[in-house]
């Protein structure tokens, strides 16, 4: 399709049913280029795109609005006309924000566009270029002054664990107050996990038998704060299956959450610091079992390239990152299984699949336990909205997907329902709540250590 005809379908296709008159998706509100020079989204990657729409039934917002401007080739195509000189609009900023980072068009573009190079660079411009409404940009400030910083994070679980058990949450959700405050507030409420004590994991835990490997263990923000059971049964595992787990105290955030929203700078901040603490532990690998933060993890080498000091050091760091599942399938099991008589969906978080490619591996871990059966969810490539904070700041459609998800989920049949990432989980119980529903859920370290420990489904009852 020639350049221009194409230009002129993206225009009437971001408007098409809103009721609104034809406009241009670019129309300026700033004099001046949409990107200056330090790290624009690359004019050749650019190009590698050949609009032939293999990515439009794999992107989320294109299956919720179809509309060409929130479609991957919509937004590279918004990109060009950014690299070509256009001012950075309050539209362009729309549709780039609308983007999960989902990563599912990587996996089906068949001509290897490198749609998560491009979007993270062009998310960095809007975040150092484009002044967003008030609303809008205390929101962000709000969710990165706690998210990213794991005592935060632990601070709420009094207030939260206080509001579970007091019986306040049933009053509030029977009161439909929080419906009448906002759909954000109702999507911060309903993401909440039901907490747990659980101890914190100790400074290094020896392997059990011959020491096969030296591993450093990413804790986290999110994983850290809410989940501290996955933490838990990571560190069992690896020392069941012949690893010394080295876990520094007062490690911070990984910088993901900051690198997929654009904050390159605080990113760099997370990234120098994590290095710091673990680059003299002796590691063989440096293990981490959310998938948003292996992804990240995985991108040192490019995120501190230009850091002289840094560059070599990032790069190899990077080399040594492993998701638990990867490494457990690197290393091979060791430690006996137990029967496990469960039915099994298992859920692809979308950093782990599309942007790590690990997809076999889960598998072949949960297959190797007895008595355990898998089966596949519908639409499974397809994101449960949850996209790191995308579910909070669009939570109206993230609760669309949400809701897509969970129905996929509910018609495998499956006793339980298990994924490697804390978002997702958050997400998918969401959506069986709001709809009245349901299902055990668990970290696919949940479910190898609960088999290697013998613990049978009743590890899973609530």
């Amino acid at each position: 399709m020639p350049d221009d005809l194409w230009g002129r379908r993206l225009m009437v296709d971001a408007t098409w049913g809103t009721g609104e008159p034809l406009r241009d998706v670019l129309g300026p509100v700033a004099d001046g280029r949409a990107f200056d020079d330090d790290h624009p989204p690359r004019a050749d990657l650019i190009a590698d795109c050949v609009h032939c729409g293999f990515c439009l039934p794999a992107c989320p917002t294109y299956v919720l609005w179809g509309a060409e401007a929130d479609s991957p080739r919509g937004r590279i195509y918004l990109m060009n006309e950014g690299v070509n000189g256009e001012p950075l609009s309050g539209s362009m900023v729309e549709h780039f924000d609308k983007c999960l980072g989902c990563m599912s068009c990587v996996t089906a573009c068949p001509s290897g566009v490198q749609y998560d190079r491009l979007i993270e660079d062009t998310r960095a411009q809007v975040e150092r270029r484009f002044t967003r409404d008030p609303g809008d940009a205390l929101l962000r400030r709000a969710i990165f002054a706690v998210f990213p910083y794991p005592r935060r994070l632990r601070l709420l679980r009094g207030p939260l664990r206080a509001y579970q058990k007091s019986g306040l949450q049933g009053w509030v959700a029977r009161s439909g107050l929080l419906a009448r405050l906002g759909p954000t507030l109702t999507t911060l409420e309903s993401l909440a996990p039901r907490l747990r004590k659980v101890p914190p994991p100790p400074r290094r835990v020896a392997a059990r038998g011959t020491r096969r490997a030296v591993v450093g263990m990413l804790t986290g923000c999110v994983q850290g704060a809410f989940f501290p059971e996955v933490n838990s049964a990571t560190v069992r595992i690896l020392a069941a299956e012949g690893c010394d787990v080295v876990i520094p105290p007062g490690q911070g955030c990984c910088g993901a959450l900051s690198v997929h929203n654009g904050r390159r700078d605080e990113a760099l901040g997370f990234a120098r610091r994590l290095i710091d603490t673990f680059e003299h532990t002796g590691l063989d690998y440096f293990v981490v079992n959310a998938a948003g933060c292996g992804s990240s993890l995985k991108e040192y080498g490019q995120l501190l390239a230009d850091d002289p000091s840094y560059a070599e050091r990032a790069t190899a760091f990077a080399a040594k990152v492993r998701d638990l599942a990867e490494l457990l399938d690197e290393l091979g099991p060791v430690a006996p299984r137990h029967p496990l008589p469960l039915t099994v969906a298992y859920h692809d978080a979308c950093h782990l699949g599309h942007a790590q490619g690990i997809r076999a591996q889960p598998r072949a871990l949960l297959r190797g336990i007895p008595e355990l059966q898998l089966r596949e969810i519908a639409d499974a490539d397809l994101c449960c909205g949850s996209a790191g904070i995308w579910n909070i700041l669009n939570p109206v459609p993230a609760a669309e997907l949400g809701d897509r998800k969970a129905a996929n989920v509910l018609a495998t049949g499956a006793d339980l329902l298990v994924t490697a990432n804390p978002g997702c989980m958050m997400q998918v119980a969401a959506a069986l709540n709001r709809n009245g529903t349901t299902m055990a859920m668990a970290h696919t370290a949940q479910v190898l250590d609960a088999s290697i420990r013998n613990l049978g489904p009743k590890a899973f009852s609530d």
